[in-house]
């Protein structure tokens, strides 16, 4: 696991500052504190930052080809790297190092950027083919592996974190505010974009080629759930287990001390009994916890941790644990809202004092329709069938009593809201349950100088586009192709690499094997989801490896007691962050709004923690990265209130 960096300068001739790479290379100095490499030819420069997983000796990077004319630097690992080095031997190629970085240049001099295809695991390269005066940057399938780059006026430059690529004074620094508008919605900035206007986010299964002045994006693979194939309970169980233990098997592979997360869930359960099954020492478990009851699920993993007989770890994660929000701030590049990756922070901390890779479970929701989201899916049908016009009058009668809430109890309004929400059409239903801010709710909140500069912009058009484009035979698949292709990603995917990178962990995930991935897509909707029953047929595969009451235990899902903390220890910082004159001075929000939020949290009325986060994280987001810059000369923008 690594950092990548790097710069092409368009104009041939001119040369890519040395300094330039280093700043870039030392940014991101946390995912790679092992070793620091450069590569420097004419119009090109690439750094590398490595933590030493494989090839401890000779992994060195940037690495070539035997004459110097392909070079490339990778972040991340590919599994399959001894099977496709023995039919590369097989074709002559003769290799110096015993790393999985020198079979990509090999696979890439046979087939191009075609090579993609065979590549097994997760990965994000940028390879330079000096003859052919190609640079080729390619990210792994399901975006395990980050890659952002800017294209300026005459170059690009491209790096694995967004504070590297800042280093390059030609990169525009201004604030995209369709960008901030669409983080409001999802807590995280959607790709291709960034909050920065002049930086973008490669996507994942993408691949970007510039050659001979020529650029262009390409997307090389997506999953599909069209093909479903005919198939039993008991084959599709067999056949499941089977892939799943493959992965796991493959992601063992290191040759420093390799361990797991452990929730006690289902998921990170299956992937620790599978690795006791498949090493003959005692696997390393790491888990986290809340003081707070309805929180904390260290008691189911302990559980597991005996059963396997794990050496087991524990970290309780307190209020003064947002320590760490300026560091992540920074790390993530850009306002990211997701709670939990506080918890994760702590959690790889931990993990990393004992080991260098973490196997971890995520990924099985989105196989298996494990999220609660598919249940209200499945309990809403009914309301799917009525007629639009129906609905909306059912949504105006409910939101009339809304009105109306301070003078009903707290439960009811819980439930009217619920109600309203199941009149949506299905499609609409689902991306408000994604949001944390509707358009309504934004539309409340913002100044109207701010309501100005996003006029026409929906954010919700994001997941509508790729609802769109989602196969398969129902609803719950095309939920399944949109969590993939949207919340895995953007939201669960960069939360664990930015924590676990943070500290220079590398975090591997059995159940995102893109085979693993494309056969769950096949299996049949009513083995994924049977009645009320969420990931049916994997708690069939796991009948005989793991005890009923952790198979069949409600999930919690990795919350963060957000409510509580800003209700009483935290309630003090989030009152004074949020209405503060340098946050309100901004000219996004209207002080009354952001009042109200505070006032109905704070008395118990409503809750809206993960929206005070939201707001929280987009100050601080702009104390850590944007006021210092503007300080110092920099660019920054802000609206009249």
């Amino acid at each position: 696991m690594c950092g990548i960096c790097g710069k092409l300068n368009f104009d041939g001739d001119r040369p890519v500052p040395e300094n330039l790479i280093r700043g870039m290379s030392e940014a991101l100095k946390h995912r790679g504190p092992d070793e620091n490499g450069l590569y420097l030819d004419r119009n090109v420069g690439f750094g590398h930052r490595r933590l030493k997983v494989i090839d401890l000796g000779t992994g060195r990077q940037p690495m070539s080809n035997e004459d110097g004319t392909v070079w490339i630097v990778l972040n991340g690992e590919v599994y399959n790297y001894r099977e496709l080095r023995a039919d590369l031997d097989g074709n002559g190629h003769r290799f110096r190092t015993q790393s999985d970085t020198e079979v990509i240049l090999h696979l890439y001099e046979d087939e191009g950027a075609d090579c993609v295809h065979k590549l097994r695991g997760m990965f994000a390269f940028a390879l330079w083919d000096a003859n052919r005066r190609r640079l080729v940057l390619a990210r792994d399938r399901l975006g395990k592996k980050p890659l952002v780059y800017a294209v300026t006026r005459d170059a690009l430059v491209f790096a694995s974190e967004i504070q590297a690529i800042l280093k390059d004074p030609d990169v525009e620094r201004s604030i995209d505010i369709s960008a901030l508008h669409d983080y409001l919605t999802y807590q995280y900035v959607p790709s291709p974009a960034t909050i920065f206007r002049g930086v973008r986010k490669l996507p994942p299964a993408h691949l970007l080629i510039w050659e001979r002045g020529d650029l262009r994006i390409e997307r090389y693979w997506r999953p599909s759930f069209a093909d479903q194939k005919a198939m039993t309970e008991g084959d599709a169980s067999a056949e499941l287990l089977r892939l799943l233990q493959e992965a796991t098997r493959l992601r063992l592979g290191s040759d420093v001390p390799v361990g797991a997360f452990l929730s006690g869930g289902i998921d990170s359960s299956a992937v620790v009994a599978l690795m006791s099954r498949l090493t003959n020492r005692p696997v390393k478990t790491f888990s986290i916890g809340f003081p707070e009851s309805p929180f904390n699920e260290l008691h189911h993993a302990r559980r597991v941790a005996r059963l396997f007989r794990t050496e087991h770890h524990e970290f309780i994660v307190r209020p003064d644990a947002l320590e760490a929000l300026p560091i992540l701030v920074r790390h993530f590049g850009e306002p990211f809202a997701d709670p939990s990756a506080i918890p994760t922070y702590y959690l790889a901390k931990l993990t990393r004092a004992h080991v260098t890779v973490a196997l971890n479970g995520d990924g099985g929701d989105e196989n298996f329709a494990g999220y609660p989201h598919y249940l209200v899916a499945r309990w809403a049908q009914g309301f799917g069938r009525l007629p639009e016009p129906i609905r909306k009058r059912i949504r105006s009668g409910l939101a009339s009593l809304l009105a109306a809430a301070p003078a009903i109890p707290p439960s009811l309004v819980r439930f009217l809201r619920f109600a309203r929400e199941l009149a949506f059409a299905p499609v609409e239903r689902y991306i408000r349950a994604m949001s944390r801010f509707s358009n309504e709710d934004k539309d409340a909140l913002y100044t109207a100088d701010f309501r100005k500069t996003v006029e026409g912009r929906d954010s919700m058009d994001f997941l509508r586009g790729i609802f769109a484009r989602a196969d398969g035979p129902d609803f719950i698949e095309a939920m399944l192709s949109v969590d993939l292709q949207s919340y895995l990603p953007e939201a669960l995917l960069a939360k664990i690499d930015i924590t676990t990178m943070a500290n220079a962990l590398e975090a591997r995930s059995p159940f995102l094997d893109h085979r693993f991935v494309e056969f769950a897509a096949k299996i049949p909707g009513r083995l994924k989801m049977r009645g009320m029953t969420t990931k049916y047929v994997l708690k069939k595969a796991l009948a005989g490896i793991l005890p009923p009451d952790i198979i069949d235990r409600r999930k919690m899902g990795f919350g963060v007691p957000l409510k509580t903390w800003f209700r009483r220890d935290l309630r003090p910082f989030i009152q004074d962050v949020l209405l503060d004159s340098r946050t309100l001075g901004r000219g996004y929000f209207r002080k009354s709004a952001v009042e109200g939020l505070l006032k109905e949290h704070l008395a118990g009325r409503r809750d809206h923690s993960q929206r005070l986060w939201t707001l929280l994280n987009l100050e601080l987001w702009h104390r850590e990265l944007i006021d210092p810059a503007a300080s110092s000369g920099g660019s920054s923008e802000t609206l009249s209130s």
